[in-house]
């Protein structure tokens, strides 16, 4: 047994901490990515190779960074200083904490702008401005909305705010409570557009696109990008699983924790494609629309049917909630860094940190008009400037990277028996999840990362 001693709460209980690294994992790439990956690439034979990538890299890169966490008691830079000394090694991979630390960072400056549209489209949802929209009107006015940098900041900041104030509240009576409410919440208005999914009478049509296989439209590209959303999907190599592994309770079980927020959130993501693929098909429209599958397919869907008004809001409250319990986790990090080695109030740590995201945010902000700029990255335009940039910055190096250095410290650098010791798995089961560990995960990562960069 580790002999480091938590520096900050714990989570009341196993089923909490589920709940809340549940939160952390179902974000925008759930209910907003993954509908529309899935249509790009053919339905059921994605969903089945992206199951298959949960289980070779997601869920075993995921137990190790709970496992870290959990041990080093810490923020992720601590921990992972005190583990690399536990095992007798240089203090240096700290760095490994810090880039997550800072990726957490990074990504929040842009994700509270995202998440700011659907908080946004609440209010034009609920006013019933999506009646009568046709596609180019749709279009219109997602392009109106980011081609004014008073609005998205206005929504940045009201996103940036509603994210501080839980994490400022610690624990127990911030993170703790918010997603006792918040991923209940999310799950009910899931079952809500569910339900009215099956009213539209093409439940079956889109039940059929999401599970039926079909390996002819499964091509080498395809199998990357589910490959990709796997490891992504669950917040993993950015520091927030490991923060929230410093709060789990001794006497839970890693193994049986990352298979239920592996479950869960996994869940999430076929139910917003069981509750968007029937709407779009009712309302004639194109189920692989890209990323304004959301943002432009969907209103344009909502304003045709009845209740359109109501579901509409109800699927963006949805949104939000999905993307605020992502981006608690996203500054987290940060906040307990500097709680432990600042020594500041953790209210004080929480704003210092959403001031410094929402002050980059507003170069995101900007990206989308004055400061729009094109470039070409592995082979693929793009054509919002710093906005662009900040993702493949932090998609494509920082968190493979970071998981790819997770799965090597645990599984060749930290001491086989600590690993054992705070995983308690049998045997036969940890010499299974210790090989994926150390050979397959490492190796799809690298994979992953290598045709990234356009090799």
């Amino acid at each position: 047994m580790s002999n480091q001693k938590a520096a900050h709460e714990q989570w009341s209980s196993r089923f909490t901490f589920v709940l809340a690294a549940t939160g952390s994992a179902v974000g925008l790439g759930n209910i907003w990515k993954f509908p529309y990956i899935t249509g790009e690439n053919g339905g059921g034979a994605f969903v089945l190779v992206y199951l298959l990538c949960i289980c070779l890299i997601g869920i075993p890169i995921m137990m190790a960074e709970i496992l870290l966490g959990r041990r080093g008691q810490q923020s992720p830079i601590n921990s992972m200083r005190t583990l690399a000394l536990e095992s007798g090694t240089s203090g240096a991979w700290a760095w490994l904490g810090g880039i997550g630390v800072l990726a957490g960072i990074l990504i929040m400056s842009f994700y509270s702008v995202i998440a700011g549209w659907a908080v946004s489209y609440v209010i034009e949802a609920a006013s019933g401005h999506f009646n009568g929209l046709t596609g180019e009107t749709a279009g219109a006015k997602l392009g109106a909305l980011l081609g004014d940098p008073l609005q998205l900041t206005l929504w940045h900041t009201i996103f940036s705010v509603m994210t501080a104030v839980v994490v400022a509240r610690g624990v127990r009576s911030g993170l703790e409570k918010a997603v006792r409410i918040l991923m209940p919440a999310l799950f009910v208005l899931l079952l809500v557009m569910v339900g009215y999914a099956l009213s539209t009478g093409y439940f079956m049509q889109g039940v059929n696109f999401l599970f039926a296989v079909d390996f002819t439209k499964l091509t080498p590209e395809a199998i990357l990008t589910a490959l990709g959303h796997a490891f992504f999907t669950l917040s993993l190599g950015m520091g927030a699983i490991m923060a929230y592994g410093s709060y789990m309770p001794k006497e839970a079980s890693i193994a049986k924790t990352t298979f239920a927020i592996a479950i869960m959130d996994t869940l999430v993501a076929l139910l917003a494609g069981m509750a968007i693929f029937p709407l779009v098909f009712a309302n004639g429209l194109e189920a692989g629309a890209g990323p304004g599958l959301v943002f432009v397919t969907l209103p344009i869907a909502f304003g045709e049917m009845f209740g359109g008004a109501f579901f509409g809001t109800v699927f963006f409250v949805l949104l939000v909630f999905a993307a605020w319990t992502s981006a608690i986790s996203l500054i987290e990090p940060a906040t307990a860094w500097l709680v432990e080695n600042r020594d500041m109030k953790r209210s004080t740590a929480a704003y210092s940190i959403t001031t410094v995201t929402w002050l980059l945010g507003l170069i995101t902000v900007m990206s989308f008009s004055h400061w729009s700029f094109g470039f070409e990255f592995a082979g693929a335009q793009k054509t919002d400037g710093m906005f662009d940039v900040l993702d493949i910055l932090t998609s494509t190096f920082m968190l493979p990277l970071g998981g790819l250095a997770i799965a090597l410290f645990t599984g060749w650098v930290m001491k086989k028996a600590y690993v054992q010791d705070e995983l308690g798995l049998s045997q036969g089961g940890f010499n299974f999840w210790y090989q994926l560990l150390r050979w397959v995960s490492p190796l799809l990562l690298a994979y992953l990362f290598i045709h990234s960069l356009g090799f």
